[in-house]
């Protein structure tokens, strides 16, 4: 599948840090099919029982895939959480290739509802969720953080397609 852009990453996020040594420092792609795209790892830091991923961890992803799928229309779209609805599929292993998956599914002027995925490399789900966000300005975020400095990574990987067909 054909990738229009990429988004940046942040300093410390755990899924998305590049500076945070327990973190995943997943790269995510905005696809041309409307989709955000990560391939990724999970690591056995990341486990509940041995050959298994803690499910708070999984959830942490789905959670970071449904603001991503957002920015697919606009960089500038920073909301917070306030429903996150998870489906546990199949247990989700650390040291295996996966794929996250989220798509804007509704937008209003204050919420927007995002459906978001993790599967394995046969595109079997494993994790699913449909997570609801209150657009909220970043400064009222993070007012006394400097936002811009923490998302400043863009790393220029040259993927310009990525192996997924669900």
């Amino acid at each position: 599948m054909k990738v229009l852009s990429k988004q940046r990453n942040s300093r410390m996020c755990v899924m998305c840090g590049m500076d945070n040594p327990f973190g995943l420092k997943a790269q995510f792609y905005n696809m041309e099919d409307g989709s955000v795209l990560t391939p990724f790892q999970f690591r056995e830091e990341h486990q509940s029982y041995p050959g298994r991923v803690h499910g708070g961890l999984i959830s942490a992803m789905l959670d970071e895939l449904g603001l991503r799928a957002c920015w697919t229309e606009a960089e500038d779209t920073w909301g917070v959480t306030i429903n996150l609805n998870v489906k546990y599929r199949k247990p989700v292993p650390y040291g295996a290739d996966l794929f996250g998956r989220g798509r804007l599914a509704k937008s209003s002027p204050l919420f927007f509802r995002v459906n978001t995925e993790i599967l394995d490399v046969r595109g079997e789900p494993l994790a699913s969720a449909e997570v609801t966000y209150c657009r909220m300005d970043i400064q009222k975020i993070a007012a006394d953080a400097d936002v811009h400095e923490e998302m400043h990574y863009y790393i220029e990987d040259g993927v310009r397609e990525i192996c997924f067909e669900p």
